[in-house]
């Protein structure tokens, strides 16, 4: 489990804090609270090279960041039953960092839509859909989850299942692709909106995680 901006942080810290000891004897945890701090402290994605360290897990990566988790995984990524990988999307993503990638690529911005609520991101390789749904399950008791857009899309994808896209994970070199583990899942909630608060925000990946992890252990 990791996290990268101020939600995914601290909901790997208040998981650590309040939930981790419930587990003891059953699972081992490896929690990496802050993959990136640089972009932390900003409210950002990329590194100081302009580099998305979330697009940049695989061989020879150019982000130190993600170099360094792919280190630290390494010795136990073919023991992983559980990725799960802390996310939030804010509209600081629409209104700066997505221009300035297109700037810095050469190409056209087009604009897109931050979706208002909470959804995941499972594996267009491996989907694990009745996984993905339990999360979403659980999470709707603490926070909403997002609507697709009027072309049945969330944030320029297709809804695979309600709350759910898919990315193709090592292609795009994210970080849940660094495991072989059976159940992966990157989290994304959005502290912009205006029917929640940072504590929902937070509380919303901690309950990702503990469904998360219940629902493999129960399917071990």
């Amino acid at each position: 489990m990791h996290g990268y901006e101020t939600s995914g942080v601290h909901g790997a810290l208040q998981f650590i804090e309040h939930h981790a000891a419930d587990y003891s004897g059953r699972v081992n945890l490896l929690v990496a609270p802050c993959v990136s701090p640089w972009a932390y402290e900003r409210i950002h994605r990329w590194n100081p090279d302009a580099v998305d360290p979330n697009r940049s897990f695989r061989d020879g990566s150019p982000a130190e960041e993600s170099a360094a988790l792919m280190r630290l995984v390494a010795p136990v990524g073919d023991q992983i039953i559980l990725h799960i990988d802390l996310h939030e999307t804010t509209d600081t993503d629409e209104s700066e960092f997505r221009p300035a990638l297109a700037a810095r690529d050469g190409k056209p911005f087009e604009p897109g839509e931050i979706p208002d609520g909470f959804y995941l991101v499972d594996d267009t390789e491996h989907p694990q859909p009745d996984f993905q749904q339990a999360i979403i399950e659980a999470v709707e008791s603490v926070t909403h989850i997002a609507p697709a857009d009027h072309s049945g899309e969330l944030f320029g994808s297709p809804v695979a299942a309600r709350g759910v896209i898919q990315y193709p994970l090592t292609h795009l070199g994210l970080c849940a692709s660094i495991t072989g583990a059976p159940y992966r899942t990157t989290t994304e909630v959005y502290p912009d909106s205006p029917r929640v608060t940072a504590a929902q925000c937070n509380a919303a990946q901690v309950t990702a995680v503990c469904a998360a992890i219940g629902y493999a252990l129960a399917h071990l």
